[in-house]
């Protein structure tokens, strides 16, 4: 038996059809379009408006799609690893709700969190459970509803945020290069007073205190979480294409987190890469943090080619941020029109 790797097969994604778009926000709080679009390059997100529906409806939506396009039985689905900053609820996990709604039944199910890096992180773990050899195939999601954490009468924040779930069958093959190739992870843990959610946790529990003072929301100082995602996410892309050899020229495609198209275009004149290397969706998505590297898969996916070279990167509050190096494993215009 050959060396056993994990590939991707297939990409879904979700959004929720309500679009709040960068005019209707200026009449919610004193902003415009020109300075949402001229700092974020943000135009709309989606956000999900229907009353009792959370994260794992955004989740299940996209893992539906998947097992759709994949045409994959059910049955022998091994994992569902979810990684989210908004799950249901405090417990149980929200990968446990999507996996009983789509009626898996050999399956386990478990969340991450790991804020705006969680996809890429939760991608790489559920690779090394197939290399391993413990699991066949893994629906790897990254879903977050941040509207629910959004105060929409912060200005610097509610620009900036949006709901959506990408999700991707992780199987394992034989092939030789094609599937996961290598990944550089890190955290700072100094990232805490600059990017968090005050109230809800157990140093901070909920009380009429916490909600009177709007400490459920997301709390950014944006400057200096500007500063430290374009130096890492810069570096770390760096790192994993010294660590296997490559160079500019070899990377058909860097697919970022999409918190901020300034961030992103900082990221790629770090790494002298020309914008037409990078896929960038924030326009019409917003910052859907753990969901935005597989939605701008999804968006993306017709154009990815087998063999080519791929690059994630991402930052997040912890600070998590990290690289990881892929080489897609079939035609994605293919895939696309299913």
């Amino acid at each position: 038996m050959g060396k056993i790797n994990a590939i991707i097969t297939g990409v879904g994604g979700y959004v929720p059809d309500y679009i709040l778009n960068n005019e209707e926000l200026s009449r919610m709080v004193d902003t415009t379009d020109e300075w949402i679009t001229t700092r974020v390059g943000i135009k709309e997100r989606h956000i999900l408006t229907e009353e009792g529906l959370g994260t794992s409806y955004l989740a299940r939506k996209a893992a539906k799609q998947l097992l759709r396009k994949t045409g994959v039985d059910p049955d022998t689905i091994d994992a569902v690893m979810l990684a989210t900053t908004t799950p249901d609820y405090k417990f149980p996990s929200t990968a446990s709700i999507v996996l009983g709604k789509l009626g898996l039944k050999n399956a386990f199910a478990m969340d991450t969190s790991a804020a705006c890096a969680g996809f890429m992180y939760t991608l790489d773990l559920a690779a090394s459970m197939i290399k391993c050899g413990r699991c066949k195939k893994i629906i790897v999601i990254g879903a977050d509803k941040m509207s629910s954490v959004t105060d929409y009468t912060d200005r610097q924040t509610c620009v900036l945020f949006g709901d959506g779930a990408g999700a991707v069958l992780l199987e394992a093959t034989e092939e030789e290069g094609v599937g996961a190739q290598d990944a550089f992870f890190r955290t700072d843990g100094k990232g805490l007073p600059f990017l968090h959610m005050k109230g809800g946790g157990s140093v901070c529990p909920p009380s009429r205190f916490t909600v009177d003072h709007r400490l459920h929301y997301v709390y950014q100082e944006g400057r200096t979480v500007f500063r430290y995602a374009v130096t890492n996410m810069g570096d770390d892309v760096l790192e994993v294409l010294s660590r296997n050899g490559l160079t500019n020229e070899d990377v058909n495609w860097v697919i970022p987190h999409e918190a901020n198209y300034r961030i992103i275009e900082a990221v790629a004149k770090r790494v002298n890469l020309p914008m037409e290397k990078i896929v960038v969706n924030i326009e019409h998505y917003g910052n859907t943090s753990a969901a935005t590297i597989p939605l701008a898969m999804w968006d993306h996916e017709a154009n990815l080619k087998k063999g080519d070279n791929i690059i994630f990167t991402a930052f997040g509050a912890g600070f998590a941020h990290g690289a990881s190096y892929y080489k897609w494993a079939y035609d994605g215009a293919e895939m696309a029109k299913r």
